[in-house]
C-alpha cells in the first residue's frame, strides 16, 4: 500500500513537470529518450545478472512486457500533455487506470469485479466524460480533445500491461530493467529519426535535472514501486490508488501552472477520485494474506 501510494505521488508529479517540459525547453521525443537511456545505462548490471528476455510469454504479452510501460505509455501521456490541461491528465491517464485495468483483468484473466466495483468503475466512467465535455462546454482550447483521447490511451496501455506483468511472475526489478532495455533498443532510434531530439532550447542544467526526474524517479523509482505493488496486492488494487493523483493533479495545476478549474471539470475529477477510491475495495472486508 506504501509503495502504491508512493507511485501514485510521483505520477502527479510526472503529469506537472511533463506539462511545463513540453510547453517550454523539451519536445517529447527528447524526454523520452531522457527516460529510456540513462536509467537503461545505470542498470546494465543488472540487466546482465538477471537477463532482459521475458521467458515463457506470446508475442503480444512479451512486446507489451518489453515497451508498453517503458515507452508506449509515457510517450502517449506525455503526447497528450502537449495539447491539454496537467488536470485533465490526472483524471483521464492515471485516473481512469482501475477502469481500464477491471476491463483488462476481465478480458486476460477472466476476473469479473463485485457490485460495488462496479459502482465505482462507473463513477470513474461518468466523471472522465465530464472532465472530457467541459472544454466543449467552456469554450476552452480547441485541441485539448487531441490529449483526452491520448490520456485515454495511455492508460489503457499501462492497465494491460499491469495484468500482463502480474500473470508472468516476473519480479519487479527483472520487468524494469526489460523494459528499460527493449525500450531504449528498439524505440530510441525511432525517436532520433523523427529529427524532433535536438535539445536545442534546453540547457544543460535543464537536461541534468530532467534525466533526474525523468529517468531514475519517474522511470525506475516509480516503476519498481508500481510492479511491487502489483505482485503484492494485485494489479486492479494497485491502480485503484490513483484516487490521489487526479486530485493532486488538479490542485498542482492551479498552484503551479496557473489552469482555471471551472466548476464543472472539479466536479468531474472529484467524481473520478471518488470512484477509484470506492473501487479500490478499501470499504470491503479484508482479504487473507493467502487470498493476495
Amino acid at each position: 500500500m506504501a509503495a502504491a501510494l508512493a507511485t501514485v505521488m510521483i505520477w502527479a508529479a510526472f503529469i506537472l513537470i511533463t506539462r511545463v517540459a513540453v510547453q517550454g525547453n523539451f519536445t517529447v521525443e527528447e524526454l523520452l529518450i531522457l527516460r529510456l537511456l540513462p536509467g537503461a545505462l545505470a542498470m546494465v548490471p543488472v540487466m546482465w545478472r538477471m537477463g532482459v528476455i521475458p521467458r515463457g510469454q506470446s508475442l503480444p504479452r512479451a512486446t507489451m512486457l518489453m515497451v508498453g510501460a517503458s515507452a508506449i505509455f509515457p510517450f502517449v501521456v506525455s503526447k497528450g500533455l502537449a495539447y491539454a490541461p496537467a488536470s485533465d491528465g490526472g483524471a483521464l491517464a492515471p485516473g481512469m487506470l482501475p477502469f481500464w485495468t477491471a476491463l483488462a483483468a476481465y478480458a486476460l484473466a477472466g476476473e469479473v469485479p463485485g457490485p460495488r466495483h462496479k459502482v465505482g468503475l462507473a463513477m470513474i466512467f461518468a466523471g472522465a466524460i465530464v472532465v472530457g465535455l467541459w472544454q466543449i462546454l467552456a469554450g476552452a482550447d480547441d485541441g485539448a480533445w487531441k490529449g483526452h483521447l491520448m490520456f485515454l490511451t495511455g492508460s489503457g496501455f499501462w492497465a494491460i500491461y499491469s495484468v500482463i506483468f502480474r500473470q508472468s511472475g516476473l519480479s519487479p526489478l527483472h520487468a524494469l530493467v526489460i523494459g528499460l532495455f527493449w525500450g531504449s533498443l528498439l524505440i530510441s532510434p525511432l525517436l532520433l529519426a523523427t529529427g524532433n531530439v535536438s535539445f536545442a532550447q534546453a540547457s544543460l542544467s535543464d537536461i541534468v535535472a530532467m534525466i533526474m526526474i525523468q529517468s531514475f524517479v519517474i522511470g525506475i523509482l516509480a516503476m519498481f514501486l508500481f510492479g511491487y505493488a502489483v505482485q503484492i496486492i494485485g494489479a486492479a488494487e494497485a491502480a485503484a490508488f490513483g484516487a490521489l493523483t487526479p486530485i493532486l493533479a488538479l490542485l498542482g495545476g492551479v498552484a503551479f501552472l496557473g489552469e482555471t478549474i471551472t466548476p464543472l471539470k472539479a466536479a468531474g475529477v472529484v467524481l473520478v477520485a471518488a470512484g477509484v477510491f470506492l473501487a479500490s475495495g478499501v470499504l470491503s472486508k479484508p482479504r487473507s494474506v493467502a487470498a493476495l
